[in-house]
């Protein structure tokens, strides 16, 4: 006796996660009418299908913008002496902070807190964004004393990596004095730099690192596509 036949629905599913598990379908998958037009149906029976490809973890719809294949997490694992960097060439991908402004400011309240300089220090502030090979997957901004670090952004850019920067700038071991992390929804220009929407919640990731004489050098704030990064905490 033959089973009960698949509905419309659950053959467009089936046929779609066989092309996802094949590598035949990444990135953005086709907008629903063209879906609908290659498998004969109405667009609602492509929006069932769609919806049943999330709900096995395949896919993620996002409102405005259309379906996405859900792309295996990039794992960073904070550790004492791990950096992202680190991390991603672990997983063999390539990692780069691009700097997209820099500037000196006068440190109030928090940034003189975590840098542990006087109210009203100048300090460098550089923001950038962080790639795994071409994809924006964090929102940086950098927080490093004057004038130690007054030649640091020129650095970052040869550099193309904390690590290697600061290494360049003279600092021969660096450790993580502390990490913080909330979750929080962006603000419009940080979604819009991670192509997300505004209603989706980041990783708010904010960290201090010292130098080998345990001096402050670094607060640093990342701002990580929650459906693209996992945070791994492993004990020292």
């Amino acid at each position: 006796m033959s089973g009960k036949p698949q509905a419309k629905w659950q053959q467009i599913s089936s046929t779609l996660a066989d092309e996802i598990h094949h590598k035949q379908l990444c990135g953005q998958l086709p907008i629903e009418p063209v879906l609908a037009e290659r498998f004969g149906v109405n667009r609602h029976t492509v929006r069932r299908a769609l919806q049943e490809l999330e709900n096995l973890g395949l896919v993620r719809i996002e409102q405005g913008r259309g379906t996405f294949v859900q792309e295996d997490l990039i794992a960073y694992r904070m550790g004492r002496k791990a950096r992202f960097s680190h991390s991603l060439a672990a997983q063999s991908l390539a990692g780069q902070s691009k700097i997209t402004q820099h500037s000196v400011v006068l440190a109030h309240d928090e940034i003189c807190k975590m840098l542990e300089v006087p109210e009203g220090s100048e300090v460098l502030k550089i923001d950038a964004l962080d790639y795994a090979d071409e994809q924006i997957v964090g929102v940086n901004t950098e927080y490093l004393p004057l004038p130690r670090f007054a030649q640091f952004a020129e650095l970052l850019r040869q550099h193309g990596v904390m690590s290697e920067a600061l290494r360049a700038a003279g600092v021969q071991s660096v450790s993580r004095k502390l990490s913080r992390i909330t979750a929080r929804l962006p603000r419009p220009e940080v979604a819009a730099q991670l192509a997300q929407p505004k209603t989706q919640p980041i990783l708010y990731v904010e960290s201090v690192y010292q130098d080998e004489a345990g001096q402050v050098i670094e607060y640093g704030i990342t701002r990580f596509a929650a459906n693209t990064i996992q945070l791994l905490i492993e004990p020292e």
